[in-house]
């Protein structure tokens, strides 16, 4: 039986929206600073969006890995601090002029020069060659065929695997022995910025672990096609012999979408994996066990039943549901979490089948507030039906904001919400969102930094279905305040979610 959550409160805030004067947020003094306000609010969870390596799209649920973390997220300031960096150049270059956005162009731009620099100057002696040994080492099963994609990639000017040279495509020993004689340096470079990633998160952990907060890692189903999972272990997804794609995955038309969701992410042989004893999923366990206190498994629908469209088709609607592995992947992910904790995104279509999973493996579901208004007194999502093992959101980071769902709402919905919230003036209703949440009995009640803050639409997080112009919101410096913490703290004392 899986973990319990303690009951507590906290707070989504990807890594990279935190401040920082150079371009993203990363894992140094400011990600602390945000450790420290959320024990001044009495919070126990800090959630955070995948922290994979990013491609096309700056989509953290699309990335080019899903076992190496992201180099953007790496600290320079550390990285100076071990002479690695001199600070005339890091602050010699241009880093956008706004800071409430990621600006991915130049990020991709600096960041990499930068890290160039900082993996040729790295010689490590004593203490650190063994840690960077030991790294390596623990870490040969996945890192060597990551760091050489990566050096392709480069190689190839950033086209997808599947557009490369076909003795590259096909991984021919003599074609890549090749590239690893000829790209040393890039693969120095990538295995240089995993081992920092890392070492970098692993002190961010204990700090925040040694303040009571406990970090909740999402971990995304699908793998990228153009990514090194895909490339390196093409046997454990539905490829034909050219290695294209026989189906790819999305979601059915329903009430949004009338003609569904094509994701396109190619499909796992979950029987050969089964076979294989899920061996590539326990390890991507085992090293989220590494990064995480709590794992949230991203679209738990798919492990119970999964939705397969023809990789010809245009839409969704031509798609068929499948059994997933069910129960006997699930065994395999906790076995691998040990003392980490596991949470399902259960969100979508009700499916027997999910609910059946979720009794058998007692992981805690979801719960969205933004969800809950729109059909009266019989809706899941609104408090009165929940059970304890739950976690509830205001919105998530697919939703708008609490302040622009409000905006969008109907009379009619505006009328229920504040009958049901107990408020008389629509203004109220953000705080009674926040109380109906902490009050509830759902073990963790977590809402985005944005809503907190009271922002609009200009600061939501992702659009889905649209691929460009996502994942780019920041906090300013100063927006979280000594006020708003003790604010939470009382909400959280009153409701019995203090640490």
């Amino acid at each position: 039986m899986a973990q319990r959550l303690e009951r507590g409160a906290g707070i989504l805030l990807p890594i990279f929206s935190l401040p920082s004067p150079y371009g993203v947020g990363t894992l140094g003094r400011e990600a602390r600073d945000f450790v420290d306000f959320l024990a001044a609010a009495g919070q126990r969870y800090w959630q955070v969006l995948p922290v994979g390596p990013t491609g096309y799209g700056d989509s953290p649920y699309q990335t080019l890995s899903l076992l190496a973390g992201n180099p953007y997220l790496l600290d320079l300031e550390q990285l100076m601090e071990e002479g690695l960096l001199q600070r005339p150049e890091v602050e010699g270059l241009e880093w956008g002029g706004r800071l409430d956005q990621v600006d991915y162009g130049l990020l991709y731009q600096n960041r990499w020069t930068l890290l160039r620099m900082a993996a040729g100057r790295f010689r490590p002696g004593g203490a650190l060659r063994e840690e960077w040994e030991r790294f390596r080492q623990e870490n040969a099963d996945w890192l060597p065929d990551f760091c050489l994609y990566m050096a392709l990639k480069v190689q190839e000017e950033g086209k997808p695997w599947s557009q490369w040279p076909e003795p590259l495509r096909f991984r021919e020993e003599a074609a890549l022995e090749e590239v690893r004689n000829q790209w040393r340096e890039e693969i120095h470079l990538q295995e240089f910025c995993q081992f920092q990633f890392f070492r970098q998160w692993q002190g961010l952990k204990a700090y925040a672990n040694g303040k009571g907060i406990r970090l909740m890692g999402d971990m995304p189903i699908y793998s990228a096609f153009d990514s090194a999972d895909v490339w390196a272990y093409p046997e454990n997804y539905q490829l034909d012999p050219q290695r294209r794609p026989r189906a790819v995955a999305g979601v059915p038309p329903d009430a949004f979408t009338e003609l569904g969701q094509l994701w396109g992410n190619p499909l796992y042989d979950w029987e050969r994996m089964e076979r294989g004893g899920y061996a590539w999923w326990r390890r991507r366990m085992e090293l989220a066990a590494q990064l995480f206190d709590v794992v949230r498994i991203d679209h738990f629908i798919g492990l119970a039943r999964y939705y397969s469209v023809p990789a010809e088709a245009e839409d969704a609607r031509g798609g068929t549901y499948f059994p997933g592995p069910g129960k006997r992947l699930t065994d395999a992910l906790e076995a691998a979490a040990g003392q980490t904790a596991i949470v399902a995104e259960d969100l979508g279509v009700f499916l027997p089948e999910v609910r059946q999973l979720l009794e058998e493996t007692g992981y805690p579901n979801m719960k969205v507030l933004e969800f809950a208004f729109d059909a009266g007194p019989d809706n899941g999502h609104l408090p009165h039906h929940y059970q304890a093992n739950c976690v509830v959101y205001g919105g998530t980071h697919d939703n708008e904001t609490l302040a622009g769902y409000l905006e969008d709402r109907s009379q009619e919905e505006l009328a229920y919400m504040q009958a049901y919230l107990g408020v008389s003036e629509r203004r109220e209703l953000p705080e009674a969102f926040l109380r109906a949440a902490y009050a509830s009995v759902a073990d963790a009640a977590i809402f985005q930094a944005q809503d907190l803050l009271g922002l609009g639409k200009e600061a939501r997080m992702n659009f889905p279905g649209r691929s460009q112009g996502n994942w780019q919101w920041r906090l300013r410096p100063g927006q979280l305040t000594g006020e708003l913490a003790e604010r939470l703290r009382q909400l959280a004392w009153v409701y019995g979610r203090i640490r």
